[in-house]
């Protein structure tokens, strides 16, 4: 991790630092000790608050909604004991062929 750069893989590293630290010093600890809903609650909702900025004209208000919305899914995932390297392999199978094909092969699952 570099001073002025965060990546995913060192956001996912700091959340799982953070989960072990008491909950009266991480936001992060006290959200993982409120449960799966709470967390998958503050995932949609800075979802929700990243969509509207995007609509919106101001590019610091979406960067910084993305990253509130980028920290609140490393978190979720965190909880659910869901690594990124899974996620990547799962984005590297749908890659490999047309997102119509990949959607269509969900919609029969």
């Amino acid at each position: 991790m570099s001073e002025d750069r965060v990546t995913l893989a060192d956001l996912e590293r700091i959340v799982a630092a953070r989960a072990q630290a008491d909950a009266g010093a991480s936001y992060t600890r006290s959200l993982l000790d409120k449960g799966i809903s709470k967390c998958a609650q503050k995932l949609g909702e800075e979802a929700v608050e990243t969509a509207l900025a995007a609509v919106g004209s101001d590019k610091a208000a979406v960067i910084s909604e993305t990253a509130d919305l980028l920290y609140h899914l490393a978190v979720l995932l965190h909880a659910k004991g869901v690594e990124l390297d899974e996620v990547h392999a799962e984005l590297a199978r749908r890659t490999r062929q047309s997102g119509h094909e990949e959607k269509a092969s969900r919609q029969r699952s």
